[in-house]
């Protein structure tokens, strides 16, 4: 190299924080495994005429009167609707997530792993919610739409989730029925094409979780004690919230029960199905109680609800 040559001075790279090494982490993860619902699930794949839609102890009737009286076809009926009602939540609550998760991103660091996960969480929502309107209308259903009062509910959700309530919100909304999938995804008596759209969704799901779990881990240790008081409020608030989307009565209407809102009180008073329910929270109840964030009242709310 001659006298008057240019050398550059070494680049030196500044070590990356936890949070950012986390994120870093869960970046390569999605590109190792992502999957694109329109090429990744054969939507020409015909169904089986016996097989149910969602595993006999996902829904809410079973074990009741109600469902030993049932003939095959019309437990495969009600799986399918509730199967339909699932879904139509799944779809709402991801369009909020998203709306919090880019709202987030105007505070952030656009240079940041975090702020590239977060864009990344949000594509993958985005083909979620694809991929489930494409299966209710593959399975022959109509989707579910929040009534007036819940459609106000859901609107002003983005008012009330914010700092840490964006994190617990998600947690509760992908948490829960991510650990009922995980339960149930191989049931042989599960529909092929359910239990591959079930695969994909808890694959991706397990990186968002971990993701909602890591960022508020990090806040908790930095709450004022109002925000504390606040988010305890709101986690026990989610439990009757979450219940009262699950068990719609419209799908029992739909699947040809003649008093839909009895079924909804025998579902919610269902011991099989609180129990179910109890399983699937059981690991989200555990991480919100070691962070502080379920106080005695959020406490007697989940095991009313039987999340807990």
């Amino acid at each position: 190299m001659g006298d008057n040559a240019v050398t550059s001075p070494a680049i030196r790279e500044t070590p990356l924080s936890p949070r950012e090494s986390f994120a870093a982490r869960l970046l390569t993860g999605s590109v190792k495994k992502s999957y694109d619902p329109v090429v990744d699930m054969d939507w020409d794949a015909p169904l089986d005429p016996d097989k149910l839609f969602l595993p006999p102890e996902i829904v809410s009737l079973y074990g009741t009167p109600l469902w030993e009286a049932m003939t095959p076809e019309q437990r495969r009926e009600l799986s399918r609707q509730e199967l339909a009602n699932v879904l139509s939540v799944g779809i709402w609550f991801e369009n909020l997530l998203n709306r919090l998760l880019l709202r987030e991103l105007m505070a952030g660091d656009p240079t940041s792993r975090h702020s590239h996960y977060t864009l990344t969480e949000m594509g993958d929502e985005c083909r979620h919610m694809m991929m489930f309107g494409k299966l209710i209308d593959r399975i022959e259903a109509r989707p579910y739409w929040p009534n007036r009062y819940e459609r106000l509910v859901i609107a002003a959700l983005q008012l009330f989730l914010r700092g840490s309530m964006v994190w617990v919100g998600a947690l509760v909304g992908e948490e829960i029925f991510d650990a009922l999938q995980r339960r149930t995804l191989d049931d042989p008596q599960l529909q092929p094409l359910v239990a591959r759209a079930m695969r994909i969704h808890v694959t991706e799901e397990a990186r968002h979780i971990g993701f909602a779990r890591d960022a508020l881990a990090h806040r908790v240790p930095t709450m004022s004690r109002a925000e504390l008081l606040y988010t305890r409020l709101c986690v026990a608030v989610a439990a009757p919230l979450f219940v009262h989307l699950m068990t719609n009565w419209h799908m029992y209407a739909r699947a040809g029960v003649e008093d839909g809102r009895a079924a909804r009180r025998l579902a919610r008073a269902n011991p099989h199905s609180r129990r179910a329910l109890g399983l699937g929270a059981a690991n989200l109840g555990a991480f919100l109680d070691k962070q502080g964030l379920i106080g005695p009242i959020g406490k007697r709310v989940w095991r009313r609800r039987g999340l807990l």
